[in-house]
């Protein structure tokens, strides 16, 4: 993401084209307390300075790797504080992987699932049908 040099503060809309985002998507989290609030032109304009889009490119790359909004609360809160190690983001970083694991294992699951119903349908122009037995089934 290239932003402005020599720490010119930009505009929500200018902010959102070097993002690559959506003006939503940033209005949503400043509403939700990830972003922090911008200077204002005495036009009540949000100018954004380097810090608020090094933050915005943070919060755009974690939920690219997944990470939920608490998560990403979390990992900031650390970051906001000024006095965090790597080994605190490293454990947030490995209960993340750890849910990112199991949402895996669960979808191998379920693919393996559905493989198995679609194996049991012909597929044919009778009504009986595997799929809709095994969606039925409790």
């Amino acid at each position: 993401m290239a932003f402005t040099a020599a720490g010119v503060p930009i505009k929500r809309g200018a902010l959102a084209k070097r993002s690559l985002c959506n003006i939503e998507t940033i209005r949503y989290f400043e509403k939700i307390g990830l972003m922090t609030d911008p200077d204002r032109t005495e036009g009540g304009h949000r100018l954004y300075r380097p810090e608020h889009q090094a933050r915005l490119a943070f919060i755009l790359r974690g939920r690219q790797l997944g990470f939920s909004i608490d998560e990403l609360r979390s990992l900031l809160s650390l970051v906001d504080s000024g006095h965090y190690t790597c080994g605190e983001v490293l454990t947030l970083t490995y209960k993340h992987l750890s849910i990112v694991r199991e949402k895996i294992a669960d979808l191998r699951r379920l693919e393996t699932t559905l493989a198995k119903v679609v194996g049991e349908c012909a597929g044919g122009q009778t009504p009986d049908c595997p799929i809709i037995d095994a969606l039925q089934s409790v």
